[in-house]
C-alpha cells in the first residue's frame, strides 16, 4: 500500500492519536484569530466605506497568511523528517530496519512520507480557511491554488533535505543543525539574487529569485494575474519553483535511495561491532584451550603458562588499546565536574561538528559581507538621531541572530535526549553527581560546543557600532538582549530534554518553542505594519493572540511538571513581547525594550533552570531518602 509498510503503517496508526486532531484543530483555530484579529485592528483604525476596501483588506491579509502558512510548514517538515530518521538511530532501530525485507525506495520515501502526514493533513486543514478570504475580494481561487502548489512543493523539499541529512550523519545534533543551515543557505541564496538587481537572459533578477527562493515565489504565486500583462511563461507567478523544488525533492531521495545501506550502520556501530566480536572471539578460544588442556594430546602442553580469560578480555577492551605508534604518556585528569570536563575536553557530539562550525562561518561571513555592501553603497537610510540600527542591516543580522539560537537550543536539547537514548542517563543518575553538576555541566558544554555561534553574532554587533549603525548605548543593549536570549534558548532546551520522555516530543518542542517565537513577532509586526494605525490601541485585537501564547507556552514547559514560576512566566512574557513591539514601532527602542525583554525572558529562563538545580532528584526519578 502506498509506499511500503513504513509508511502505511504511519496512515493506520496515526489517526489513532489525539495530538492528529489536535495539530490540524490548532492550525485552523490560529487562522480564524488572525483573521479576526486582523478585521478588529482594521475595523478599530479605519472606515470601511466601500467594496474596494473590503478587496484591500483581503489581498494583505492573504499576503499576510501564505507566507506564514509556507513558515510553517518548511519548520515542521524539515524538523520531522531529521527527527523521525535521527530517533531511529539514537534507538538502534535503524540497523533492525535495514537487516529487514524492506527496498531501500521503501526504507527512504516511506520514512520521508510518514513524517510529512501531519504536515499535510494540517495544510489540507487550512485550505477551507484560505478559500474564505476570497469572500472578502482582492483574492482569486486561481491565487489560493498557486499558493498551495508552491507550499506543497517546498515542504516536500524541505523534508528531503532533513531526510536526506539525517540517513547521513550519525550524531542528531548535527543532523538537525546542518539542516537548518541548508535551508537558511537556500532561502539567503534566493535573497542575495533578489538584491543583485541584474538581468540574465532578459530576465529580471526578481524573477530569478521567485523561481529558486521558496519565499520569493510565495510572495509571487500570490500576487493577481493582470489581464494584458507581459507574459514571462515558466517565470510567472512561481511556476519555475515548482520545477526546481520538484528537482530537489527527485534529487535528494534518489542520493539517499542509492546510499542509504552505504551511510548505515555508520563507522561507528561497526567499530563497536566488530570490537565486541573480537573480544568474544578472544574469550571463547581462551575457554576452549582450556578444555582441550585436559585431553592427552595437549598433555606436552600442560607445562606453559596459559593466559586468563579475564586478561584476555580486559586486554582487549577499547581501554586498553593504544594507537598505532603512540604510546599514552600521562594520563589525564577529570575536573572536579566530570560532566562538564566530558563535553568540554572530548567529541561527545562527533568530529563532524566541525562541519556545522564551517557551515556557520560561510554563513557568518555571507551576513558580514552583506552588512558591509549595504553600510558601504548607503543601501538604507542613515541611522536618526537616536543612532538606531539601520533597517536594511537589521534584515540581514535577524536571520543570523535567529540560526545561532536555533542551533544553541538544538545542542542543548540533544545533549539531554541521546544521554536518555543511549540509556546512560540511568547510569549518571546512579553517580554521586549532583543536580547542581550535572545541569551547569550540561550549560556549560552547550556554551563551549557553540562557542562560535555566539561570539560571532557579537562580534558583528561590535561592527556595526564601529561603523556608525548603532551608538555605544544601543550596542550595550543589543549584545546585553542576545546573551539573555542565548542563556535563554539553552535553559529552554535542558529543561525539555529533561521533563519529556520521548526525544521526538522534546526536540520538536524545544525547537518549535524558539522558532515560534521569532514567528509570532514577525507576524505582529507585518500586522500592525500591514493594517496600520494607532499602535497605542492594539492590545484589544492582539489579545486573543496573546494569551493563546500564554496558554500554549505554558502547556508546553510546565503541564507535565506544574509550577507557579513557570506559569507566571508563560503569563507575563507574551505580552512582554507584545509590550516590547510596539514600544520598537513607536520610536522607543533604547532601554524600555531591553529592560522588559531581558526582564520577562531572564525569569522565565530561571524558573526553569532554578527547580532543574534544587529538585534534580526528585524530576528524575530518586528521591532524597535514597540517598541516606
Amino acid at each position: 500500500m502506498f509506499i511500503g509498510p513504513v509508511f502505511t503503517r504511519e496512515a493506520i496508526t496515526s489517526p489513532r492519536r489525539a495530538r492528529f486532531y489536535v495539530f490540524r484543530a490548532v492550525y485552523v483555530t490560529a487562522l480564524f484569530i488572525l483573521m479576526c484579529t486582523a478585521w478588529l485592528i482594521v475595523a478599530g483604525v479605519q472606515v470601511i466605506q466601500n467594496v474596494g476596501d473590503m478587496a484591500r483588506f483581503g489581498s494583505v491579509l492573504f499576503q499576510v497568511m501564505a507566507p506564514l502558512q509556507l513558515a510553517l510548514v518548511v519548520f515542521f517538515s524539515a524538523l520531522l523528517s531529521a527527527s523521525a530518521v535521527a530517533q531511529e538511530k539514537d534507538r538502534r532501530t535503524m540497523v533492525l530496519l535495514l537487516m529487514s525485507r524492506l527496498t531501500n525506495s521503501e526504507l527512504v520515501l516511506g520514512k520521508l512520507l510518514a513524517s510529512l502526514l501531519n504536515v499535510l493533513v494540517m495544510v489540507s486543514a487550512g485550505l477551507p480557511v484560505f478559500m474564505l478570504t476570497v469572500l472578502f475580494g482582492g483574492v482569486s481561487f486561481a491565487q489560493v491554488w498557486r499558493i498551495f502548489l508552491v507550499t506543497l512543493v517546498t515542504g516536500l523539499a524541505a523534508g528531503s533535505v532533513g531526510s536526506t541529512l539525517a540517513l547521513w550523519r550519525e550524531k542528531t545534533f548535527q543532523t538537525l543543525a546542518m539542516t537548518a543551515l541548508a535551508l537558511v543557505f537556500w532561502l539567503a541564496l534566493g535573497e542575495a539574487v533578489y538584491a543583485s538587481g541584474v538581468v540574465w537572459w532578459g530576465v529580471s533578477a526578481e524573477a530569478w529569485a521567485a523561481g529558486f527562493s521558496p519565499f520569493r515565489a510565495i510572495l509571487a504565486a500570490a500576487r493577481p494575474a493582470i489581464a494584458g500583462a507581459s507574459s514571462l511563461g515558466v517565470f510567472d507567478h512561481g511556476v519555475l519553483f515548482l520545477i526546481v523544488g520538484s528537482g530537489i525533492s527527485v534529487v535528494l531521495n534518489g542520493v539517499a535511495i542509492w546510499r542509504v545501506r552505504v551511510w548505515n550502520p555508520s563507522r561507528e556501530v561497526y567499530a563497536r561491532q566488530e570490537q565486541e566480536a573480537e573480544n568474544s572471539a578472544t574469550i571463547w578460544s581462551v575457554e576452549a584451550s582450556s578444555k582441550l588442556a585436559d585431553t592427552p594430546a595437549a598433555s606436552a602442553e600442560t607445562e606453559r603458562p596459559r593466559p586468563n580469560a579475564a586478561e584476555t578480555a580486559r586486554a582487549g577492551h577499547v581501554d586498553s588499546q593504544l594507537r598505532a605508534g603512540r604510546r599514552l604518556r600521562r594520563h589525564r585528569h577529570v575536573w572536579d565536574n566530570p560532566v562538564l570536563w566530558r563535553e568540554v575536553r572530548t567529541w561527545a557530539y562527533g568530529r563532524k561538528i566541525l562541519i556545522v562550525h564551517a557551515a556557520y562561518c560561510l554563513f557568518f561571513a555571507l551576513a558580514a559581507a552583506g552588512i558591509w555592501w549595504t553600510l558601504s553603497q548607503n543601501a538604507a537610510s542613515p541611522a536618526d538621531d537616536q543612532g538606531t540600527a539601520i533597517p536594511a542591516t537589521a534584515k540581514l543580522m535577524a536571520p543570523l541572530f535567529m540560526m545561532s539560537l536555533i542551533i544553541v537550543n538544538a545542542l542543548a536539547v540533544t545533549a539531554i535526549t541521546n544521554e536518555r537514548d543511549g540509556k546512560s542517563l540511568d547510569l549518571l543518575l546512579a553517580t554521586d553527581l549532583s543536580p547542581k553538576e550535572f545541569i551547569l555541566g550540561k550549560l556549560g558544554g552547550v556554551f563551549w560546543v557553540t562557542r562560535l555561534m555566539i561570539v560571532l553574532p557579537l562580534v558583528l554587533c561590535v561592527y556595526l557600532w564601529w561603523a556608525g549603525g548603532v551608538s555605544l548605548e544601543n550596542l550595550t543593549y543589543l549584545t546585553g538582549g542576545l546573551l539573555v536570549m542565548f542563556l535563554f534558548a539553552a535553559s529552554l532546551g535542558v529543561h525539555c530534554g529533561m521533563i519529556y520522555a520521548s526525544s521526538r516530543t522534546a526536540i520538536s518542542v524545544s525547537l518549535g518553542m524558539v522558532f515560534f517565537l521569532f514567528l509570532g513577532v514577525v507576524t505582529c509586526i507585518l500586522m500592525m505594519i500591514s493594517f496600520s494605525g494607532s499602535f497605542q490601541v492594539q492590545l484589544a485585537p492582539f489579545l486573543a493572540f496573546i494569551m493563546g501564547g500564554s496558554v500554549g507556552m505554558y502547556i508546553a514547559l510546565g503541564a507535565r511538571n506544574p509550577s507557579a514560576a513557570i506559569a507566571a512566566a508563560a503569563l507575563m512574557a507574551p505580552f512582554a513581547t507584545f509590550f516590547a513591539i510596539t514600544s520598537y514601532l513607536l520610536g522607543d527602542r533604547e532601554l524600555t525594550v531591553f529592560l522588559v525583554l531581558a526582564g520577562a525572558f531572564g525569569f522565565t529562563t530561571a524558573a526553569m533552570i532554578v527547580p532543574a538545580i534544587g529538585e534534580f532528584d526528585i524530576a528524575m526519578g530518586r528521591t532524597q531518602g535514597n540517598e541516606e
